[in-house]
């Protein structure tokens, strides 16, 4: 069996690198942004909900451009190889059922007590038990519904 060829780690970036680099770089600062500074006036779980939400954008941004071709499998798997985007979360988004997924956490059994995060709960089904929870949000980071039913 031939052996597969994985991209070097900390090799030059692949063609067509040049093209998204702007909108990373953006987001990236928004990252380290938030990183270095969190809000003082909110909960320290509250202030990660910034960075959840880049961490997605900047996975979903590579995982759009790569699902329609507009970059190369070299250039996402390198990508994924120097950690600009969330490997586990695209991972996911292939999966029925986890399309519009948020974040890792709320799926993971040991962070919700087990059970199922209340940004997971199809909309319609938090409508049916109580209509004042139309707009709860996650205590992990801060989603409000990213059910792929919604």
């Amino acid at each position: 069996m031939p052996k597969i060829k994985k991209p070097k780690k900390n090799g030059p970036p692949p063609e067509g690198y040049a093209k998204i680099e702007p909108t990373l770089t953006k987001y990236r600062d928004k990252l380290k942004t938030a990183q270095q500074k969190p809000d003082p006036t909110k909960s320290k779980q509250a202030s990660l909900w910034i960075i959840y939400e880049l961490n997605y954008k900047i996975s979903r941004y590579v995982y759009e451009m790569f699902k329609n071709k507009r970059i190369s499998r070299e250039l996402y798997d390198w990508l994924l190889l120097q950690s600009y985007v969330n490997g586990d979360l695209i991972a996911k988004w292939k999966k029925l059922g986890y399309e519009k997924l948020c974040c890792v956490n709320c799926i993971a059994t040991n962070t919700n007590g087990g059970g199922t995060c209340v940004c997971r709960v199809p909309k319609a089904k938090l409508l049916e038990k109580d209509p004042e929870k139309v707009n709860v949000e996650c205590v992990t980071c801060g989603c409000r519904g990213c059910a792929s039913s919604d």
